[in-house]
């Protein structure tokens, strides 16, 4: 990773020596899942680039509880592990980031049980060989002020950084220091909750401030060595999708921003909620110096398209075998009503409830892939159209592009195949905005 920095403070448009304006700019996207199959369609598709796999876990996904995984940091090292061996990839091209790593599963709490839940956290995810850490701290807990002083979250992340430091000087297979990213003005994971129709961009004189807080708070507490890897930030580059629209990135509306990351050397930004943009501004985002490129909700959605196309292939090949209320998509959404609380907060409006459950771009359905049911279901659907292959001319109807790479001989008309390829379609614009 800061290798990567530097290639990019060399290669992108803007920056000291910088040439090749029209190139794709260094950069790494960060696919922030916990599904298997996005899993293994960025293993291969990085793969096939001979590119490091930049795969991160939220600190809602896995933490020393589980999380809603049900997986600690260990668990989660494993679990990408064991499929990159499945798939007969390199381990050595894996990447594990922690995203988002602070108090916010515990923010019901007081701020100091929080905190040493969020330290304790921080820990095992370094211990377990996490080498890109991102400190957020930007959330108020239970009894702090709303919202937070920037004062306040830039000594919590010390606190943060102090933990991991602690915990890869203590792991008997030391390796690599981690390097860290900061940064206040944070989206929110997975998306907004609220319609949206434009973002204020970070501010440099902002951004200028937030680095110097957590430089000067890294300093008193003796981190120089790990400041010097502090590799990014996280700012607001005028991005963001709610549940049924995207806000395109406008980089005429982050000169100023660019301009700004451009001077500071060994530092890039990076973007969250990047999902949905086009190739071309994920391209322009890279050359902007947003050269960590985060996408989770937009992989899973298309995961679940391709899943929705697959049912819908079934329905018309095998009839009424596919169609009964045991098929895919009325036993996911029959989970989703039963157990509601991953999406209640999330869609308010019941006249469009049937449209949100299945088609929000925050993808709440994310969280439902691994319930028991609903994994049955998705093996049926995968296991029937195995022994029954559909004709081309079906695929043509529901998948084209998967139709147009089987024709082409890219591809087979086997069902995880085109389910899998169906994931990648969302991940190989981040892998084009991004050079090696």
């Amino acid at each position: 990773m800061l290798d990567l920095v530097r290639r990019h403070k060399q290669s992108a448009p803007g920056s000291p020596g910088a040439t090749g304006v029209d190139r794709p700019a260094v950069g790494i996207p960060s696919i922030c899942s916990a599904h298997p199959v996005v899993i293994a369609a960025t293993l291969r598709e990085c793969a096939a680039r001979q590119r490091p796999a930049l795969i991160e876990a939220t600190s809602n996904q896995v933490n020393q509880d589980g999380g809603y995984t049900g997986m600690t940091p260990v668990d989660f090292r494993r679990f990408v592990e064991a499929i990159a061996h499945a798939e007969g990839i390199d381990p050595g091209l894996l990447i594990l980031g922690g995203d988002h790593l602070g108090p916010n599963a515990w923010r019901k709490q007081p701020a100091a049980q929080a905190m040493a839940k969020a330290e304790t956290m921080v820990a095992q995810y370094v211990a377990a060989g996490f080498r890109k850490i991102h400190l957020d701290c930007s959330m108020s807990c239970a009894d702090d002020p709303v919202p937070l002083p920037e004062a306040d979250i830039a000594a919590r992340a010390v606190r943060l950084c102090l933990a991991a430091e602690r915990a890869w000087r203590d792991s008997p297979d030391r390796g690599e220091p981690p390097v860290y990213v900061i940064g206040t003005e944070v989206p929110v994971p997975g998306g907004a909750h609220e319609d949206l129709d434009e973002l204020a961009v970070t501010s440099p004189e902002a951004a200028d401030a937030t680095l110097a807080l957590h430089r000067e708070a890294f300093a008193a507490a003796g981190l120089d060595a790990a400041w010097e890897r502090v590799i990014a930030m996280v700012v607001q580059p005028g991005v963001e999708f709610d549940h049924h629209k995207v806000i395109d990135y406008r980089p005429e509306k982050a000169g100023a921003l660019s301009a700004f990351i451009a001077s500071q050397p060994g530092l890039v930004f990076e973007a969250h909620s990047t999902d949905y943009q086009t190739p071309e501004r994920l391209a322009q985002l890279a050359r902007d110096h947003f050269a960590i490129l985060k996408v989770g909700p937009g992989a899973t959605f298309a995961l679940r398209e391709t899943l929705w196309a697959l049912a819908a292939v079934e329905h018309e090949w095998l009839g009424r075998r596919a169609a009964d209320g045991d098929g895919l998509i009325p036993t996911v959404l029959r989970v989703m009503r039963a157990e509601p609380e991953h999406w209640r907060p999330y869609y308010q409006d019941p006249s469009r409830l049937q449209v949100d459950l299945a088609y929000s771009l925050s993808d709440r359905i994310r969280y439902y892939w691994a319930h028991p049911t609903v994994q049955s279901a998705c093996a049926a659907l995968l296991d029937r159209l195995e022994h029954s292959p559909p004709p081309l001319t079906l695929l043509s109807q529901f998948l084209p592009r998967q139709y147009d790479a089987v024709r082409d001989g890219r591809l087979r008309n086997r069902p995880a195949e085109l389910l899998r390829d169906g994931t990648a379609q969302s991940l190989r614009p981040y892998l084009a905005a991004c050079s090696a």
